[in-house]
């Protein structure tokens, strides 16, 4: 199993691991928001609510897995390996897609 795949994304588990991912998720949640703001703000020079949502979203965290997997193995990352780690996951696995979402919704907007 490779750093971006991850065995809660996909798999039914028990009620003690369901809370523990609950936990895990809810620190990954707060270190991808504090990814994302940084991200925003060193693109859009701006704060950008809309972005933000966007690239926080449980819709956008399908992309991945299930979102609360996907925030928790953040949230993991975090607590055994810190920050840094924890945003070198979400930039191998995460900011592809969000630079092409991001790519996607600034045509939108140019075309209207």
């Amino acid at each position: 199993m490779n750093s971006s795949e991850d065995p809660f994304l996909y798999h039914h588990i028990d009620k003690a691991t369901e809370e523990r991912l609950r936990i895990d998720a809810w620190v990954g949640d707060a270190i991808l928001a504090l990814y994302v703001r940084e991200w925003i703000l060193s693109e859009e020079h701006q704060i950008n609510g809309r972005l933000f949502i966007e690239f926080t979203s449980n819709d956008f965290l399908r992309r991945t897995g299930n979102p609360t997997g996907v925030e928790a193995q953040i949230g993991r990352i975090f607590k055994s390996n810190g920050l840094k780690a924890a945003y070198s996951w979400i930039e191998q696995v995460l900011r592809p897609k969000m630079e092409e979402r991001w790519r996607s919704l600034r045509r939108t907007q140019n075309h209207h």
